[in-house]
């Protein structure tokens, strides 16, 4: 018989959790917004699962999409704004494509077990 005392820690492991979080994000991205709540669980799972992974490889995977996040989200609050003399269409594609390349290359880092770099 087992003790019912005893618990075994099952915990997921932290590439696991990046991996899932860029998939999340990307989803959300992918899909020009309609499942935009990917991205919010996205950045609650990054925020709550942040401790855990400081002094890893991971903790900068975690800034990495963080950072994609708010600064996606300025800019595209910015051209948002800039719609309305025209111009803002050309802003919401450019970030797109960047926040699109910043998922590409931080995947492509997380497989390598690397840390993500900018050019």
């Amino acid at each position: 018989m087992s003790n019912p005392d005893t618990q075994v820690n099952k915990t997921i492991d932290l590439k696991t959790i990046v991996t899932v979080a860029y998939g999340l994000f990307a989803l959300g991205v992918v899909t020009a917004g309609f499942f935009s709540v990917a991205i919010l669980a996205t950045m609650v799972l990054i925020y709550v699962k942040r401790a855990d992974a400081s002094g890893t490889v991971y903790a900068m995977h975690f800034d990495w999409l963080t950072q994609t996040f708010w600064w996606g989200l300025l800019w595209l609050a910015l051209s948002g704004l800039a719609t309305y003399i025209y111009i803002g269409w050309i802003g919401i594609i450019v970030t797109t494509v960047w926040v699109l390349y910043r998922l590409i290359t931080g995947g492509l880092a997380l497989l390598e077990n690397r840390s993500p770099s900018a050019l």
